[in-house]
């Protein structure tokens, strides 16, 4: 991990801001998900990245009935059903 030197404390509803600085570096904008882990006493925030709703792949997905669905998973299906 690499230290920033930044430090943020939490608001009254426990928010934190995430510094322009990091969010330009990172390509974080406004309405991004951010994923939330934890590792011990380690929170650790990761950009969201969408992926298909049956293998994870997240390449080449095509949205259906609010689910994302890749190309690769399509062309298997289809073929089940013929």
């Amino acid at each position: 991990m690499k230290s920033t030197g930044i430090v943020r404390k939490l608001d009254e509803l426990g928010r934190v801001v995430i510094p322009i600085e990091v969010r330009r570096v990172l390509n974080i904008a406004e309405k991004d998900g951010l994923e939330i882990y934890t590792e011990n006493e380690t929170i650790i925030l990761k950009k969201h990245t969408p992926h298909c709703s049956i293998c994870g792949e997240s390449k080449n997905n095509i949205k259906f009935k609010d689910k994302l669905i890749c190309i690769e998973c399509i062309n298997v299906i289809k073929e089940a059903g013929r």
